[in-house]
């Protein structure tokens, strides 16, 4: 059964003080996690002094892969749902000591997004949107020209028996997973409004990553 945002919201204020160390847990089934987000920021090929967002930002685990590229004269602009997840994300803001992240806690399906922005990109997050389409139509939009979006989610791989992708389902229940959300194609979507430059599948089809440049 596919969450609303309320009880999305609800979900992870409960998760949000110990989203990180579960996160840790990952890396021990072979899900590289660390490597997936690089790679979907390496994706956006970014440079210093450039306008970033990200969507769904969470506790921020993000942010210093970004800050590698963008230096302290770009800036991150990180969106969320969730204020308890933002609080972890602001703690971990102001420990780095990093002046350039703006924290947003909005829905970012009804939030505006500024203009021109260099890269948009959304890690395990965008799937859980209803309104997916909708977001990556306006990000399209807010992108200067060479400007790139990527998104790096899960899908329902192709080759897994039933048995494993319901398994596989139950145990990222708590996170809000559920198998209603396979229907859900965001990379289908990047496609329709940019141009696709990039797909690429891990953990056996699990997980996608698909980056879209706009002309």
């Amino acid at each position: 059964m596919v969450l609303d945002r309320n009880e999305t919201r609800e979900l992870y204020r409960k998760r949000a003080r110990h989203y990180d160390l579960a996160v840790q847990v990952f890396p021990l089934f072979g899900f590289n996690v660390g490597r997936y987000r690089r790679d979907t920021i390496a994706s956006l090929r970014l440079g210093s002094g450039d306008l970033v967002v990200e969507l769904g930002c969470g506790t921020g685990l993000n942010f210093e892969y970004v800050q590698r590229r963008i230096g302290p004269r770009g800036k991150i602009i990180g969106v969320d749902l969730t204020d308890a997840m933002l609080e972890v994300a602001k703690a971990r803001v102001a420990g780095a000591g990093w002046s350039n992240v703006e924290l947003v806690q909005a829905d970012i399906a009804q939030w505006n997004m500024p203009r021109e922005v260099a890269g948009v990109f959304s890690t395990l997050a965008l799937t859980l949107v209803p309104e997916y389409d909708e977001v990556i139509k306006t990000a399209s939009r807010a992108l200067r020209t060479g400007g790139r979006l990527a998104v790096f989610d899960m899908k329902e791989p192709e080759h897994w028996p039933s048995r494993l992708v319901r398994l596989a389902a139950w145990l990222n229940k708590p996170f809000g997973v559920s198998l209603d959300l396979a229907e859900r194609h965001p990379w289908e979507s990047i496609g329709r409004y940019l141009t696709e430059v990039e797909f690429r599948e891990y953990y056996f089809g699990a997980l996608y990553l698909c980056v879209g440049e706009k002309p």
